[in-house]
């Protein structure tokens, strides 16, 4: 439990950016119809099964469509 103390405040900031990342990868993804690659469930699915981080940003640097 010591250990789990010492590393909280390096978690908790982590944790906060990655929750914020993949709610905003959501928004993203059901607000735009286009996407470079896959459709919108293809997209869902990535980021959800690869949330911790890994999904959201393949989808902003395979997915996302130019502006």
């Amino acid at each position: 439990m010591d250990k789990l103390m010492e590393f909280l405040p390096f978690l908790i900031p982590l944790v906060v950016v990655q929750f914020g990342l993949f709610g905003y990868t959501l928004y993203h993804i059901f607000t735009h119809e286009r996407y470079k690659r896959g459709n919108r469930t293809l997209w869902i699915v990535v980021t959800i099964v690869g949330m911790n981080f890994v999904g959201p940003v393949l989808y902003f640097l395979l997915g996302k469509e130019e502006a």
